[in-house]
């Protein structure tokens, strides 16, 4: 190691001797070089750019623009005069006017490539060619280096004591033979200096590599080859939001297919869609996989509007859609959605305005999926009114921050009125305190991932009452999350991971919901539910109608009457007829029954009088955040 310290040391110091002696000779060359190439085509530039201006003035005496509009024979002759002094030096001599708006025009062109048309637009230096209009004074606008020179001469034509065009002479030229002379000095050393560069230059390389595939893997995600999450959170540090347009991307039902063709597949087509949405991006753009099958896009643009990312996301969905994924025998289509932070930079902080992609993916997957959402296509969507509720952001804020509860309405034996179990119901609690209830929040997140988490959650709470109280407790579910294989499988790993108290457990479908949809896998799911020991519940039953169909369909433990027909039991005739019949066919098939909104001691006697099994309602007690047994 010593020994090739030293190595290192002896090259460095050899090739400062070696750059400093270069450097030395190197500007004396240039000032040689400088004064020489200067004095040289500046001169016979300025000789072109006036003999022109002479030749002009002979030929045309006043009126030039109108005089060459009208004489295209006296164009083309001025042109050819001037291609003769056109060269490998001086490649563009031209002739262009100002119009009314500032731009510039062909008046005359030598050129002999690249040949503009008469009163064809030019893009110029605005700035150095009005200085030239107003001072009428000629104006060099060159660069130059050990290579060459090059630049723009700008010579006026004046009619009348006023600027009516300028010509524009564009020369360049290299000069090997004087550099050759120039860097005679250094050719004595310049063996030495490559070598020693060349040494130094392959042990940086090399450890260069070393540290650019450690810091990619690092950066790069396994599977896909897309960014990960180490690379974002980089990136969100020196990140200017402003610069860039968010996308957040979902394959749609990719659990479907992970559960139908197994995860090689499934692996395979987070593959192939990262490849396909690459190929749809630019390489100002940045695209990271966020996790599982989402996917995030940061869009470059250089001014503000949702047009872009709105269009780019566009193109990948169409493109996805009409893409069949092949892998041997199965061809699979599947379609994407995706939600658009269009202004990033309105946020307080980048993570908002992720969160804010994220919510309009929501509301694209609530809404049918296989679409793009943005706030500008999407109006309202996340400042909700106030009798809408909370809006996505909002909800899925509270949760993340633990926000989640469950009140809990005792339910009571009717001959007994001693405690059976309980309700729990769904509640969202603020950071100020405030109870926020269900019917604020979750019509919002149906069809969404947020609604799973919420559900998880939920079946969380509940299982550690149980476990804790060892008493049956019920929680609420719509027929489609029973029909929805991701809300199944939570429900499934839940109850595996409790499945102790699993039969403490009991589960209430909303009756109200259409039951046209395929009874056999609603069957079969609940049949799976039911086969650790957890009841089924009817809820609402009645609620409009009675859907007697459900008695038919799926294995009942338990039918609750709706309050819309206990609530006036005890004065309406209809009330206790259509009770009563219910109660007759329950009792017949063994069923349990609850009777709902029992709020006065006239409905519980009526309710008791008919043989309903338990009865709940406000005349016993609220929901509230503990059970009863749990106050002091």
């Amino acid at each position: 190691m010593k020994h090739l310290i030293k190595i290192y040391i002896f090259i460095f110091i050899s090739i400062i001797i070696a750059i400093g002696y270069l450097y030395f000779s190197l500007t004396q060359t240039q000032e040689k070089l400088a004064d020489n190439i200067n004095s040289l085509f500046i001169s016979q530039t300025r000789e072109f750019a006036h003999n022109i201006q002479d030749e002009i003035h002979k030929r045309v005496q006043h009126h030039l623009y109108n005089t060459l509009l009208d004489n295209e024979e006296l164009r083309l002759d001025l042109e050819d005069s001037m291609s003769t002094v056109t060269t490998d030096t001086y490649k563009f001599i031209y002739v262009l006017y100002k119009d009314a708006q500032g731009n510039y025009r062909y008046l005359l062109d030598g050129s002999k490539e690249d040949k503009g048309e008469f009163d064809e637009k030019l893009n110029v230096n605005k700035n150095l060619w009005n200085r030239v209009y107003k001072t009428q004074h000629s104006q060099l606008l060159y660069q130059k280096n050990l290579d060459g020179l090059w630049g723009t001469y700008l010579e006026p034509i004046i009619y009348d004591g006023k600027t009516v065009a300028i010509v524009a002479i564009d020369f360049s030229t290299s000069f090997p033979e004087n550099i050759a002379k120039a860097m005679q000095p250094l050719n004595n050393i310049f063996l030495y200096i490559f070598v020693a560069i060349i040494l130094v230059l392959i042990i940086l390389a090399y450890q260069t590599f070393l540290n650019l595939r450690t810091k990619k893997d690092a950066i790069t995600d396994e599977l896909t080859q897309t960014y990960n999450r180490n690379y974002l959170r980089e990136f969100l540090e020196d990140i200017n939001v402003a610069k860039y347009q968010i996308i957040m991307l979902d394959i749609d039902y990719f659990k479907h297919v992970n559960d139908t063709y197994g995860h090689k597949i499934g692996d395979n087509i987070l593959r192939d869609v990262s490849e396909l949405i690459k190929k749809q991006i630019r390489q100002n753009d940045k695209l990271v996989r966020f996790g599982g099958e989402e996917f995030l896009l940061f869009i470059y643009r250089k001014e503000s509007g949702a047009k872009l990312a709105f269009n780019v996301a566009q193109r990948i969905r169409k493109k996805i859609e009409k893409t069949p994924f092949v892998y041997g025998d199965v061809e699979i289509h599947i379609t994407v959605s995706m939600g658009i932070s269009c202004s990033p930079e309105h946020f307080k902080n980048v993570s908002d305005a992720i969160k804010h992609a994220d919510e309009m993916l929501y509301i694209a997957k609530r809404e049918g999926r296989n679409q793009v959402i943005t706030q500008e296509n999407k109006e309202g969507v996340t400042t909700l009114k106030q009798d809408e509720g909370l809006s996505i952001h909002e909800i899925k804020e509270v949760i993340e921050s633990g926000g989640l509860r469950c009140f809990f309405q005792p339910i009571f034996d009717t001959q007994t009125q001693k405690v059976l179990k309980y309700e729990a119901l769904v509640r969202l609690e603020l950071q100020d305190g405030t109870i926020v209830p269900p019917m604020l929040f979750v019509p919002n997140i149906l069809y969404t991932n947020l609604y799973n988490q919420m559900t998880k959650g939920v079946l969380e709470i509940v299982f550690d009452k149980i476990a804790k109280h060892q008493i049956p407790i019920s929680v609420n579910l719509n027929f489609s999350d029973i029909l929805n294989n991701d809300i199944l499988e939570m429900i499934v790993q839940e109850l595996e991971s409790h499945k102790e108290f699993a039969p403490w457990l009991v589960i209430e479908l909303l009756e109200y919901e259409p039951l046209d949809i395929d009874k056999t896998i609603v069957m079969k799911n609940i049949t799976k539910i039911k086969s650790y020991g957890v009841k089924i519940a009817v809820d609402d039953f009645g609620s409009g109608y009675a859907n007697y169909e459900v008695f038919q369909m799926l294995p009942i433990d338990i039918i609750k009457i709706d309050g819309s027909l206990i609530k006036n039991i005890d004065t309406s005739s209809i009330s206790y007829t259509v009770v009563r019949s219910i109660l007759l066919l329950t009792q017949e098939l063994g069923i349990e029954t609850v009777a709902e909104f029992v709020h006065s001691q006239e409905v519980f006697e009526v309710v008791k009088e008919l043989g309903v099994s338990s009865v709940q309602g406000f005349y016993f007690a609220q929901p509230q955040a503990k059970l009863l047994e749990e106050e002091d």
